[in-house]
């Protein structure tokens, strides 16, 4: 597939199906949406398919000069890789969560959807850096619009709400940005990941980075835009906020913060740390008392999101790894838990938990599916979230046994409210006359979760096929790191190749020059 522009393409194609929705009536918006939906899922699987991973680091590059410094710059390697196909996979659940729910504006509603999968693909398609800021940034419109106009009561506080945090962490790291481009004369992201900034300059180019994705992943004490905006938010715009909206923090720590400032991002590392180990356990405390289903899911995220940046601060192949796992097994499970959520707020249109209970008796094929994504999320081995989350405490423990201590309560603790959650929703017994009398699944609600299932085993069973396009990046970003890794407080020093594995970041470096 050499020359040919797929990603250009993979970005047309959602954005001609937006423009023809517009024109359309509701069935056709429906049906030209998920039909745009489906082919860009063929075109990521061509993508993966076609990936090279013992090639160049960047593939299916495209170069096309716009003005001055600024052009059409799109490129992948392993780990955009893995968040274009996590992207291209729920588009097409999300289209068909929303064909009964949503009645009134569909036509808007679909470009809204398709306008937003141009965008995110864009973030972890672009190689420009002002490119990249445009779909960062773009995205949160069509998302603002989704929750504004589609979502619950107070869906207008929400919106504003999500909107004002998000944009306003942003602006910083667009001023960072300039300074950047004016330094190293450049705005390539791949030349820019290997730009030595003055170290003393670095911590004020982190902290305005660090302002932006914070807010984005988020982290805590910024995390409070998020539970609004999942319970108003309609089931797909909460499916797609959770799998991947969420990710692009982490894809910023990864692809600019690390490898661009990564003595910055070493002196900063446990500011990462105890910021995460505070939301690890205060927000998973906070899910336990929850009397709303889409709440509790929502703390839920911000939990899991603080085991990701643990991770990724261990400054070692294995937290990197484990982060990147965590990201996409929560993209396919956080979004799988909404859309359970949303099929019985279908039925008894409310949220509440104690409205619930002993629906394992009326729905039994529900709480099955219910069940395995109760138990991804907790982290049972088998499923999507287990290799995540122990690569990740294991990368951790290597730099601080202390913070993975913490870090650890979070499964424990994760284990009590998700459990509890599920008791109450499928057990006990049947108080309630109209949740007794609520049909199963329907055929269209299977085929929405099956997919979601199916995939949360697959990467729970054979995690080397999402891990192998990405170790090759993650060694060359750890070989990046390993000057700048602080000294951790366990035995095994960060940075410090391993007995075993002697000549290991050599390797890594010298991968990272063939690159």
């Amino acid at each position: 597939m050499d020359g040919f522009p797929i990603l250009s393409l993979m970005m047309a194609v959602p954005m001609a199906g937006a423009i023809a929705c517009l024109f359309a009536g509701a069935s056709g918006a429906r049906w030209i949406a998920l039909i745009a939906t489906l082919v860009d899922l063929v075109l990521g699987i061509a993508l993966w398919v076609n990936f090279d991973q013992g090639g160049l680091q960047w593939q299916f590059q495209e170069y096309y000069p716009i003005f001055g410094r600024f052009a059409w710059a799109l490129g992948i390697d392993g780990i955009a890789l893995m968040l274009i196909a996590l992207t291209v996979f729920l588009m097409p659940i999300c289209i068909g969560a929303s064909w009964e729910a949503i009645q009134k504006r569909v036509p808007e509603y679909m470009a809204a959807f398709l306008l937003m999968e141009v965008l995110m693909i864009g973030v972890f398609a672009a190689q420009d850096l002002y490119l990249f800021y445009i779909m960062f940034e773009a995205g949160l419109i069509p998302m603002y619009l989704v929750i504004g106009i589609w979502g619950g009561a107070d869906r207008i506080y929400a919106s504003y709400k999500f909107f004002l945090y998000t944009l306003l962490g942003s602006v910083l790291m667009l001023i960072a940005m300039m300074w950047m481009v004016h330094e190293a004369g450049t705005t390539e992201i791949p030349v820019l990941m290997g730009y030595n900034f003055d170290p003393h300059v670095q911590t004020w180019l982190w902290l305005a980075f660090f302002a932006s994705f914070a807010v984005k992943m988020p982290m805590w004490p910024v995390h409070t835009w998020l539970p609004d905006a999942h319970v108003q938010a309609p089931t797909a715009g909460s499916v797609i906020l959770a799998g991947v909206l969420l990710k692009m923090g982490g894809y910023g720590f990864i692809r600019f913060s690390l490898p661009m400032f990564p003595e910055a991002s070493a002196q900063f590392a446990w500011l990462v740390w105890g910021l995460s180990m505070v939301a690890v356990v205060y927000t998973s405390l906070v899910a336990l008392v929850q009397s709303d289903m889409k709440k509790l899911i929502a703390y839920s995220s911000v939990a899991h999101m603080a085991i990701v940046t643990v991770g990724l601060f261990a400054f070692n192949q294995a937290g990197i790894e484990g982060s990147m796992m965590v990201m996409l097994g929560h993209g396919l499970v956080s979004g799988a838990l909404f859309l359970c959520v949303g099929v019985i707020y279908d039925r008894l249109h409310t949220r509440e938990i104690n409205r619930y209970g002993g629906l394992s008796i009326n729905m039994p094929k529900y709480a099955v599916l219910f069940l395995l994504f109760t138990m991804a999320s907790v982290g049972l081995p088998g499923t999507s979230n287990f290799v995540g989350e122990f690569l990740s405490l294991m990368g951790i423990y290597q730099a601080s046994s202390w913070v993975a201590l913490v870090a650890t309560t979070g499964i424990i603790l994760g284990a009590a409210y998700m459990l509890y959650l599920y008791r109450r929703i499928c057990y006990g017994d049947q108080v309630n006359a109209d949740a007794a009398a609520m049909p199963d699944l329907s055929v269209r609600e299977i085929a929405l979760l099956a997919p979601l299932a199916a995939a949360t085993l697959w990467m729970g069973v054979y995690p080397e096929s999402f891990l192998a396009p990405m170790r090759a990046d993650i060694h060359a970003l750890e070989a990046r790191l390993a000057p700048a890794a602080p000294a951790g407080d366990s035995k095994i020093k960060m940075g410090a190749p391993k007995p075993a594995g002697e000549g290991h970041h050599e390797e890594a470096a010298a991968h990272g020059e063939a690159h």
